[in-house]
């Protein structure tokens, strides 16, 4: 038995010992079932497919098929071939018990998903097979580390006819979301000697964690009616920004602040990280035009497909100053980290006209779950206020004093997933404790948000 290997499509691994061909063969079959290595239901190779590839005799392998077909732990089909046994799997001598996992939530509301179900699968798919029919060979080969210029030029045009960035293919880098972006950004500031990062004073604890990792303390600035206030800014090495809508609280930064960040910029050299994380999501009104467009040479627009299509597809972008992209580029390690191919299907998408007929539907569908949670709120919950309606996948409710941890309470029986506004609360930053819970209306497919919704209105104070 020269070789411990047999194929058939895919690897099978056996080592056969002791008591002569046909019996080692048969134990170590029957061990690779027992221990669950060969799950119920796995096709084997055929008998001459794994004589050939073990050196023995094919009568041999049917033998010891033939075995353990008669102690029931394979079957053996017409046309079917030999396959393990479905049966219950017992685990090695040992082994550590598995821990309980909790119950999945029934009702997903966390902010920060779309609705998944309504990905637009065949516009996609047939995004991909003319991007796939049209790609040039050398598409297949190692990428250039800015990304495919398809995509860039598919972006630049975009961004510039939707969100108001100024900007060209030759100062747009593809990355794997924002969350790399970021990775990179904090890379880059590290490298040229900063130390802090202003931020807001709500946000995501992963991006704060990002930024730590790179070695940069990150520091919360006022909080107020109007929003972020950018007065404290004064040598930190840059400011990260959620401008068109403030994450979580929803609101849209005041046109002053907008113009005193960019200022602050210009005097110091700093940069201002701008993530436009649902842009496309603004029902009341026109969209706020893109932070960017104010000052390209000292704003970093980033954006993703994550809000917009899903997250799991992996890609975003950042919108660069010019000089700064061969800093990032050496962040970045000289290479492309996402898939060319899907690259191309969304640069297909984005030139086709189907990402602005999804954006569009999407914006729709969304509008009307918000009116429909405005609407239950005011007639169950009257106590309960919204905030931050006018754009994106969630709003924030408002809780009388002292209600958001028994809210909090009440909607884990209840099978609800959902977050309080404490959970986004920069640990530093010095704001008015608010009771509040961020619902995320984007999750739920359409099949599940009045239950949803239902669910959502029994735990709320009335």
């Amino acid at each position: 038995m020269a070789k411990p290997w047999a194929t058939f499509g895919v690897d099978l691994h056996l080592e056969p010992t002791g008591g002569g061909v046909r019996r080692g063969l048969t134990d170590a079959l029957r061990e690779a079932v027992r221990t669950g290595r060969l799950a119920p239901g796995t096709r084997l190779p055929s008998s001459r497919a794994l004589a050939a590839d073990l050196g023995v005799a094919r009568n041999t392998v049917a033998d010891a098929y033939a075995d353990l077909v008669a102690e029931g732990w394979l079957t053996a089909r017409q046309g079917s071939g030999t396959r393990v046994s479905e049966r219950t799997v017992v685990p090695p001598t040992g082994a550590p018990p598995r821990p309980r996992q909790p119950g999945r939530p029934t009702h997903n509301l966390v902010p920060g998903t779309p609705d998944l179900a309504s990905f637009p699968r065949a516009q996609w798919l047939k995004a991909a097979r003319r991007a796939l029919a049209t790609a040039p060979y050398q598409a297949l080969d190692y990428g250039d580390p800015r990304g495919r210029v398809e995509l860039r030029t598919a972006l630049a045009g975009y961004l510039s006819r939707a969100r108001g960035v100024r900007a060209d293919p030759e100062h747009i880098l593809v990355c794997a979301g924002f969350s790399h972006g970021l990775r990179l950004l904090g890379a880059v500031l590290r490298a040229r000697g900063a130390r802090t990062v202003a931020v807001e004073s709500y946000g995501l604890d992963v991006h704060w964690d990002l930024l730590a990792a790179a070695g940069l303390r990150t520091v919360p600035l006022p909080f107020d009616e109007r929003g972020t206030n950018p007065g404290e800014l004064t040598d930190q090495g840059a400011v990260l920004l959620t401008p068109a809508h403030q994450f979580p609280m929803g609101g849209t930064l005041h046109r002053d602040r907008r113009a005193a960040v960019v200022e602050w910029a210009r005097r110091t050299g700093g940069l201002v990280v701008e993530d436009d994380y649902d842009g496309e999501f603004r029902y009341d009104r026109q969209p706020v035009g893109a932070l960017q467009g104010l000052d390209p040479d000292h704003v970093v627009h980033a954006g993703t497909a994550s809000k917009s299509l899903a997250p799991g597809l992996r890609l975003g972008w950042l919108v660069l100053p010019p000089g700064l992209m061969e800093e990032v580029l050496a962040a970045k390690g000289g290479i492309d980290s996402c898939g060319s191919l899907d690259q191309l299907t969304l640069a297909e998408f984005l030139v086709s006209g189907a990402y602005d007929r999804h954006v569009r539907a999407a914006r729709l569908r969304y509008r009307r779950r918000r009116d429909a949670l405005v609407a239950e709120l005011a007639r169950r919950a009257p106590r309960v206020h919204a905030t931050g309606i006018a754009a994106g996948l969630h709003v924030v409710l408002r809780l009388p004093p002292g209600t958001e941890q028994p809210a909090l309470r009440a909607a884990a029986w209840q099978g609800l997933a959902v977050h309080g506004l404490h959970r986004y609360q920069h640990p530093e930053a010095g704001v008015e404790r608010r009771d509040a819970l961020v619902v995320g209306y984007g999750t739920p497919p359409d099949h599940a948000w009045s239950t949803a919704l239902e669910a959502l209105c029994a735990v709320l104070p009335e």
